[in-house]
């Protein structure tokens, strides 16, 4: 159903695929859009067992979209160094293939804000347990499950560690 890497020797382990998504902070989400248009979005995530989860209003292109159609991507990129010498780019990326879809229960919902807001304030507990109290209501939690993940580097890379 998913198309192979045709460079495997740049193919990332699962392993380092993994590795990529949960030390990313952002990505971007592709989904399908108004009147057949791709719409792609940059937003920020937390990885967690083969699940993407990000938040957003409960009202827009991004709700729309994934409400008309569960099926997505999601790139991140972990590496992308300009090596003007050598006319090209050391890259790393990862790009998962999956099913969104709202949460609705509210301890998922909970139990997912709760992952985002503590990645991104993992010092503000107090600060961050009460911005959730007052916005929870207010907020949409979406849940990806990865169904196909493939990452990439630069063959430099993939010769550096050779070496």
């Amino acid at each position: 159903m998913f198309r192979e890497m045709r460079r495997i020797k740049q193919v990332l382990s699962k392993e380092d695929s993994v590795k990529v998504l949960e030390n990313g902070t952002s990505g971007v989400l592709a989904v399908h859009g108004d009147d057949g248009y791709p719409y792609s979005v940059p937003l920020s995530y937390v990885y967690q067992e083969e699940k993407v989860f990000f938040h957003c209003a409960k009202t827009g292109h991004k709700v729309d979209a994934i409400t008309s159609n569960e099926k997505v991507s999601f790139c991140v990129i972990d590496k992308d160094q300009i090596v003007p010498e050598e006319y090209t780019t050391y890259f790393r990326s990862v790009i998962v293939f999956g099913k969104a879809h709202i949460i609705s229960d509210p301890v998922e919902k909970r139990h997912a804000i709760e992952k985002i807001a503590e990645r991104y304030s993992p010092m503000q507990e107090e600060g961050r347990l009460k911005v959730i109290d007052n916005q929870f209501d207010q907020v949409c939690l979406i849940e990806l499950d990865i169904e196909h993940m493939s990452g990439k580097e630069a063959i430099e890379l993939v010769r550096a560690k050779e070496k």
